[in-house]
């Protein structure tokens, strides 16, 4: 007789959250990583996360921003997150078994961090691509962590979630780049250059203007151009993207950080 196998009646349900941002001084696409403090896998950088049924009446969206403000200390509204995706992998985690409802959030502005609950350093991380990898790169702890097929720079699955994550944006920069968000209420064409590169594996000078006008110009409307401009030539023209309701959603979240 087959040896029958081990049934886990109540697996743990972990939130994990890509919380992505942009570096208008480096012009760099960020996303936010945390030290862990506690086992499994301490003093390791991960993706954050928290456990979902530490509240018996919290949803998992309501989870998702929970986690931002224990983590970075910032409120967000509940529709500031979108899901991504479930991994459910048997040996994602060692020992208990753990499932991972994960999320992803775009913020308009790098707020200072602190390490929150369970956490012992948190920091942004640049996104980066060399082609047949990519790379999340700090200079102010100077580490590098390179991201490839079955890559575990980081803890758990999280290298895993995050090529699932590139692939998701990438695959909707042509339609619904919800990505750039990143960049606030208005930013310039090459400033949304600036986020497709890493995605496309190209840098920003290869992607012409015109073109990138031409291609995915339907998806954002013009505001104007860009004010206390004081560079040689005319002054950028300032765009936002076309679904208004996140415009104003990412707005109120630069106020409340103000």
């Amino acid at each position: 007789m087959p040896e029958l196998e081990k049934i886990v009646e109540r697996p743990l349900i972990t939130i994990t959250n890509l919380i992505w941002s942009f570096n208008k001084e480096t012009h760099r696409v960020q996303l936010l990583l945390v030290k862990r403090k506690d086992e499994p896998f301490a003093d390791r950088w991960a993706l954050p996360e928290t456990l979902l049924l530490l509240r018996e009446n919290e949803s998992a969206d309501q989870a998702a921003v929970r986690l931002i403000k224990e983590k970075i200390g910032l409120d967000l509204p509940e529709t500031s997150t979108e899901q991504l995706a479930t991994f459910t992998s048997p040996h994602r985690t060692p020992g208990e078994r753990a499932l991972a409802l994960t999320y992803m959030t775009y913020l308009p502005a790098m707020p200072n961090l602190r390490p929150g609950y369970e956490a012992s350093d948190v920091a942004w991380f640049a996104f980066e691509n060399f082609g047949h990898k990519y790379e999340l790169f700090s200079a102010d702890k100077d580490l590098t962590f390179e991201l490839a097929e079955n890559s575990h720079a980081l803890a758990f699955d999280h290298d895993e979630i995050i090529a699932v994550a590139i692939q998701r944006i990438r695959n909707k920069l042509d339609y619904q780049p919800s990505i750039l968000q990143i960049l606030g209420p208005e930013f310039t064409l090459r400033e949304a250059r600036e986020v497709y590169a890493p995605f496309f594996q190209t840098t920003v000078d290869e992607i012409d203007n015109s073109n990138f006008r031409k291609t995915h110009g339907s998806l954002f409307t013009e505001l104007g151009v860009q004010k206390n401009y004081h560079k040689s030539g005319r002054p950028p023209k300032l765009y936002c993207l076309k679904e208004t309701q996140s415009n104003i959603l990412w707005r109120k979240a630069n106020n409340k950080q103000g």
